[in-house]
């Protein structure tokens, strides 16, 4: 048993004590100690209190959580194709796989959609939106100052659009599931445009009824990557190495 988790049973103390305590804590701490490779103090690390509890709370995970958990996930894999089957009986619709581990391409169109009368969606957003949303301090909306600066003075180097305005996102009607975050979108040319990552709110439902006025993939436009890349990270060698088409 360790005696820093026994002698006090409260959470809340339980973790400010093990942040006061513990170097794991504290990069300044910490670091000089791996770095050091004196194996003496490497080895005192396994007394401290971050690493005691973690090292029961695998104890426990692996002997009493983990034997549970993989005995109902492969029942309920077992099971699978059983579910799949009844529900495509239950609910006829041309279903399509998962693309988790498969090549799978889907074609659509870039769109925008009307979910309600009068309600109209444009194809793509801006950076003007990355600043509408923008929240100091917020753990979701905050943005880094270099960023902030990038937007307000509209310097978007020649990734901005005929506009000048530096587009952010877009929508597509392309088909997607679990598993296709992260696909490239590739344009009649065979040019990369895109990089899909979502699926818009009234799409969520495609993988049983696919309603091509209504769902759509969301993609982050690559001139935003590129903006990214070079004018806020400044990794402009990454750049020259790319094949940029305008």
């Amino acid at each position: 048993p360790i005696d820093f988790l026994t002698e006090d049973p409260d959470v809340e103390k339980l973790i400010k004590g093990m942040y006061k305590n513990s170097k794991f804590a504290s990069e300044k701490d910490l670091l000089p100690i791996l770095e050091s490779g004196d194996w003496k103090k490497i080895s005192s690390l396994k007394e401290d209190p971050a690493f005691m509890y973690m090292n029961e709370f695998f104890d426990i995970y692996y002997e009493k959580i983990r034997p549970e958990y993989t005995r109902l996930s492969n029942r309920i894999d077992s099971m699978n194709s059983i579910y799949v089957e009844g529900l495509r009986e239950f609910v006829p619709a041309n279903y399509y796989p998962d693309a988790n581990s498969t090549l799978r391409l889907a074609y659509g169109k870039v769109e925008g959609y009307s979910n309600h009368d009068g309600e109209v969606y444009s194809f793509f957003t801006t950076a003007d939106g990355i600043k509408q949303k923008y929240q100091p301090g917020h753990a979701d909306f905050d943005l880094p100052e270099r960023l902030v600066e990038l937007i307000d003075n509209q310097d978007f180097g020649p990734y901005a659009d005929e506009d000048g305005s530096l587009h952010v996102c877009f929508v597509a009607s392309n088909h997607t599931t679990g598993g296709n975050s992260g696909s490239p979108v590739i344009n009649g040319n065979g040019e990369l445009i895109g990089l899909n990552f979502d699926r818009n709110w009234e799409g969520t439902m495609s993988d049983i009824n696919y309603n091509i006025d209504l769902c759509r993939n969301i993609s982050v436009d690559i001139r935003y990557v590129l903006f990214v890349i070079d004018k806020y990270a400044n990794a402009t060698h990454l750049i020259e190495e790319m094949d940029i088409v305008q």
